[in-house]
């Protein structure tokens, strides 16, 4: 019997997958760690390639998956691959071999006065357990990324993008195989039993780290039932406040792409808030630009009563990650107001500030805590890529380790060196 497939035995009893594959992960986690960055580099060269070589057996399974599915719109469009985006995940790989290595970077050094000279060195993290849903070009992103930093990968995907997980894996594994790589080093849940999660968030001792992306029930789950540590990536319920000093012209197109842009990804834009004072003279204009490209709204009292056609908000819908075309708006008094309304309602994601008022725009930047704050700036720049990181793994909303987009610095921990002339100590 393989173990690396799911089974049942005779008498029914469930065969975890999880302990082999998870053993498969930690030899090849031991080589991948020792490997030269240009041999990891090349690796990532050659599985771009074979994503470009693959595409049209890589978009078949897509097909396959998108023939299978009955989601909506907003989370068919997060399934749906194209040319456009097998370049993007191709592309992204051949960024990821350019960056600098993160693995045995000196991140502090000094010496003590007995002269032991100590130094802190930046260290592959392991085996890496990666649940994520419907996207299914998140494996090449973290496979790239895990591969470049030195780090073993399971992916357990989506049932909904089994098909397009399964041929962006062979890609991965081509491109291993070329650079003389562990295969194992990129492994795939064997199919869509729900069982391989259990057995991913119960591997402690066999996975070193476990980071979900996805909806807010997998997050919770994950966090609720792990037994490893968690990278945990919440709900992408994001906020653009516009300032009584924005621009208007500047405001009215940012709120436009950090809503319509994309509206299944994390970082668009959940909710509006617009200060009253600009909100008479402001708000119907960018009412009017997100409904011309089919935006609906939630509003509350003070926003209907400037534009009465706009249906009611509930409170709930201030706690709602749309993920479509589907805009909250907020009336509020100045930016204490608004920042208290992002403290109530927000996840700790990505905010930004629309103002030409430094003052105003430093004061927002500092009294919130979300993970990513910007000014000025779409929300849907909270991406790894559009921050220079080649690819991302999840975007982090915790406080531990890492927060934000998740690249390849995220994706290391680190070891101290001490070197000494025989120091005994008395």
């Amino acid at each position: 019997m393989n173990a690396v497939t799911s089974v049942m035995e005779a008498e029914g009893r469930w065969v975890p997958a999880m302990p082999e594959l998870a053993a498969r992960a930690r030899a090849a986690a031991r080589v991948l760690a020792q490997s030269s960055s240009e041999t990891r580099n090349a690796a990532l060269r050659h599985a771009a390639a074979a994503l470009r070589e693959r595409q049209d057996e890589i978009l078949a399974a897509n097909a396959l998956d998108l023939a299978a599915s009955t989601a909506a719109a907003a989370f068919r469009d997060r399934l749906t691959l194209t040319p456009a985006r097998v370049e993007a995940m191709a592309a992204g790989l051949d960024d990821i071999a350019q960056l600098p290595d993160p693995v045995g970077r000196v991140l502090a050094e000094w010496t003590r006065p007995n002269g032991l000279r100590i130094s802190r060195v930046a260290t592959p993290v392991g085996v890496i357990g990666m649940i994520y849903e419907s996207r299914p070009n998140v494996g090449a992103d973290a496979a790239g990324l895990c591969i470049k930093s030195g780090n073993a990968v399971i992916l357990r995907g989506g049932s909904e993008s089994l098909q397009s997980a399964r041929a962006i894996h062979g890609a991965m594994v081509a491109g291993l195989r070329a650079a003389g790589l562990p295969e194992a080093a990129v492994q795939i849940a064997p199919d869509t039993d729900r069982r391989h999660v259990a057995d991913m968030l119960g591997a402690a001792g066999q996975i070193d780290l476990i980071i979900p992306r996805g909806g807010k029930s997998l997050v919770e789950r994950v966090q609720r039932e792990a037994r490893v540590p968690v990278l945990a990536h919440a709900e992408g319920l994001c906020h653009t406040y516009v300032h009584e000093a924005a621009d208007p012209e500047m405001a009215r197109a940012l709120v436009v792409n950090a809503k319509m842009r994309r509206t299944g990804i994390c970082g668009a834009t959940e909710t509006l808030l617009i200060d009253a004072a600009v909100a008479p003279a402001l708000l119907p204009g960018i009412v009017a630009d997100l409904a011309a490209k089919g935006c609906a709204f939630k509003a509350d009292a003070r926003a209907r009563a400037i534009l009465p056609d706009l249906p009611a908000a509930s409170e709930a819908d201030f706690g709602t990650e749309w993920l479509d075309a589907i805009l909250s708006i907020a009336v509020v008094d100045g930016v204490d107001d608004a920042l208290a309304h992002i403290a109530r309602f927000g996840s700790a994601h990505t905010e930004a500030i629309v103002t030409e008022d430094a003052e105003v725009a430093a004061r927002f930047l500092n009294g919130t805590d979300s993970a990513v704050v910007m000014w000025n700036a779409s929300t849907q720049f909270c991406d790894g890529g559009e921050f220079g990181f080649g690819a991302e793994i999840g975007i982090a909303t915790g406080r531990i380790h890492a927060r934000g987009p998740v690249g390849l610095e995220q994706l290391t921990t680190f070891r101290y060196e001490v070197i000494g002339t025989g120091q005994l100590r008395p």
